[in-house]
């Protein structure tokens, strides 16, 4: 093993997180109810960037509102400019060389305690962030900003483990071999949406974890939140410099990110568009390059529900409505594709799906029976207000919500569209709000929606298949082998758990490198081969040359 990985005692054994319920009466619905008051009343904070452990302030201010109440700040952060990132590069190359050569145990124990904290200590506080800055109510915050975080960390640690002890097998006697697993010659910027907390966490972590060092420039819609995992990190043993927290305009902060000779790595979560550009930025500046930069992302997702006559039919429904307008729509692996047979939707799904529809409750996180709560900020309520009525111009029928209230937060009414054309704007455009649109097919053309919902959509995230007739399962599994990197059978299409269901999408959803599982991890060490000889030559020759 490497000087970087010796000392590699057994890292303790692994689990999932538990959640807390938060129901009525708990402690934990009373602390978490104290800390969100508090935040609330406290606010705003005031975040700095944070390069080389010492904080920077530029002058140069924006703010993150709180999405439930567009007139509240949750913070105002100092946005990097060029010196900051600049210095943040300088500083993370330095910091690397005393961090790739910490023992593996070390930084194990690193992110261990860190998932601890995100547990213990911390638990009300990033929760409370993520529901007044992200506009999450309690339940989605907890199996985000708790649950994923500390499982993210955890299972990291136990991959990293079962990465390393990885070697050859076989050993020519007099000698032995043994690979290396050297962090990347460079840095690794990370770009981290507004929507997962724990993406932030993970965005760095994996490959931090591994020796690397990282930029980190947070969503500007998630800086308080991603402000205190990066305190998390800090308290936890990460030393300065290793990660750098750079909150700033994208186009110039990636811009002069991946300008750098030493940009090794991009981790990045976010729309499609952004990917794609910065893929091609960076194809331009190959030249630059000491190697070829590693790209690593997970984007968009136009996710499907597909219902065969056979399913049980309350358990998709209710599916439906979960995966549909939980945290409003706004997790790429949401649904907003709805195909259901003609007897089942005639049959009682329909009914069943508007009244079930009509019992979500609407508003702000502090009122703990609101279901959903607001869209992130007005370019989202503008953008889900918008596809609504192109859907109705395009002759969609609007069986509940399209309406839309941005008069104090950004609310968006959770809709049902239900279109005669399966390749109408909202069944082929990602909307990434809480809106749906249905299409109705006759159950004998199951084959032939396979083959729609398989050339709709460009993007090939997650989707689920509701079937009790196994073959129909089994059919539509191989039909739709390239339309979702993760698939559920009589299971909502969102909700993939570290350690359970490894997320990711190809085509235009990403790279599928699976984050929750072993296989990120590889994208973020370049190995090296030793062979260590023992015994030395006596002839050059070989038996074959002798006459």
């Amino acid at each position: 093993m490497s000087y970087a990985q010796h000392n590699n005692p057994k890292v303790p054994a692994v689990k999932n997180e538990p959640m807390h319920s938060y129901a009525p009466g708990t402690p934990q619905r009373a602390a978490l109810e104290a800390a969100v008051k508090e935040m609330e009343q406290q606010a705003p904070f005031e975040v700095p960037c944070v390069v080389n452990g010492k904080e920077v302030k530029t002058g140069k201010l924006n703010k993150q509102y709180m999405p439930h109440d567009k007139t509240k700040v949750l913070c105002t952060f100092h946005e990097a400019d060029e010196a900051t990132v600049a210095s943040a590069i300088e500083g993370a190359l330095k910091a690397k060389a005393e961090w790739e050569t910490m023992p593996w145990a070390d930084r194990a124990a690193i992110f261990l305690k860190a998932a601890d904290l995100v547990s213990g200590k911390y638990r009300n506080k990033i929760l409370a962030a993520t529901m007044l800055g992200q506009g999450k109510n309690a339940w989605q915050a907890e199996i985000d900003a708790a649950a994923e975080m500390c499982d993210f960390f955890r299972f990291g640690v136990k991959y990293v483990e079962q990465l390393y002890s990885q070697q050859p097998e076989e050993n020519a006697a007099g000698s032995w071999n043994r690979i290396e697993y050297r962090p990347l010659e460079g840095f690794v910027l990370a770009v981290s949406p507004f929507n997962f907390t724990a993406i932030g966490g993970n965005l760095n972590g994996a490959p931090v974890m591994l020796g690397n060092v990282s930029l980190w420039k947070p969503s500007p819609m998630a800086v308080y939140a991603n402000y205190i995992t990066y305190q998390i990190f800090t308290e936890a043993g990460i030393p300065p410099g290793v990660i750098q927290f750079i909150p700033g305009p994208a186009p110039e902060v990636v811009g002069q990110a991946i300008a750098s000779p030493d940009f090794a790595a991009l981790h990045f979560t976010g729309s499609t568009f952004v990917f794609k550009s910065i893929w091609k930025n960076v194809a331009s500046n190959l030249e630059k390059y000491k190697g070829y930069p590693r790209l690593v992302g997970e984007t968009g997702g136009k996710n499907f529900h597909l219902v065969h006559k056979t399913a049980e039919v309350k358990n998709a429904v209710i599916q439906t409505v979960r995966a549909a307008f939980e945290y409003s729509g706004q997790k790429c692996s949401a649904l907003s594709r709805l195909y259901v047979p003609k007897s089942l939707w005639e049959g009682g799904f329909k009914d069943l799906l508007l009244s079930e529809v009509a019992k979500i409750k609407v508003g702000p996180c502090s009122e703990w029976t609101n279901h959903m709560g607001p869209v992130i900020a007005q370019p989202a309520f503008d953008k889900i207000m918008g596809y609504i009525q192109k859907a109705k111009d395009a002759g969609g029928e609007v069986l509940i919500g399209g309406t839309g209230d941005d008069s104090t937060g950004y609310y968006v009414q959770p809709t049902v569209i239900l279109t005669k054309d399966p390749q109408s704007v909202t069944m082929v455009e990602e909307i990434f709000g809480p809106v749906i649109t249905a299409y109705v097919y006759d159950d004998e053309d199951y084959e032939k929606t396979l083959e729609l919902v398989d050339n709709t959509s460009q993007y090939g995230l997650t989707g689920s298949i509701f079937a009790q007739d196994r073959s129909a399962l089994l059919k539509a599994t191989n039909k739709l082998r390239n339309a979702a990197g993760n698939v559920y059978y009589n299971e909502k299409c969102t909700g993939a758990v570290v350690g359970q269901q490894p997320f990711g999408g190809a085509r235009a959803s990403g790279t599928n490198d699976k984050a929750g599982s072993i296989s990120i991890f590889y994208r973020f060490v370049s190995a090296r081969s030793v062979k260590d000889n023992f015994v030395g030559l006596e002839d050059f020759q070989y038996p074959s040359n002798l006459a």
